[in-house]
C-alpha cells in the first residue's frame, strides 16, 4: 500500500476524488494479498496493483466508471485450473476486487 500513499495524499490535498480498488478475497493462486490497493485520479493518474496483470486494465476501466457514477462495485476475476495449465501456471484461482470512490 505504499506506493498508492503519495497519490492518496496529492488528491486530498487537491480535494480531487479517487477510486480505490481493493482485493477483497482470493481463491486458489492470486498474484496478490486480500487488502491490495489500486487508486485512480480522475486525471488517469494511477497507484498500486489488484493483480499484476492483465486484470489491472479491467479494474482501471471500472475505476474511471465508478468516478463518473459514484457507484461501488464488486468485480469477480478468474482462471480455471485448465487455462492455468494451458499458460503454464500450476493452479488457477479467483480473486474479487471492491472498487469505490473516495470523496473528500
Amino acid at each position: 500500500m505504499h506506493d498508492v500513499l503519495p497519490l492518496i495524499d496529492q488528491s486530498r490535498a487537491q480535494g480531487e476524488p479517487l477510486a480505490v480498488a481493493t482485493v477483497v478475497r482470493t481463491y486458489g493462486s492470486a498474484p496478490r494479498q486480500v487488502g491490495s490497493k489500486m487508486v485512480v485520479t480522475q486525471g488517469g493518474a494511477m497507484a498500486g496493483s489488484v493483480s499484476g496483470g492483465c486484470v489491472e486494465g479491467a479494474v482501471f476501466e471500472e475505476c474511471r466508471r465508478t468516478l463518473k457514477t459514484g457507484q461501488p462495485k464488486l468485480l469477480t476475476f478468474g482462471v480455471s485450473n485448465e487455462q492455468a495449465w494451458e499458460v503454464g501456471l500450476a493452479c488457477g484461482g479467483t480473486i474479487e476486487v471492491f472498487v469505490e470512490r473516495l470523496d473528500w
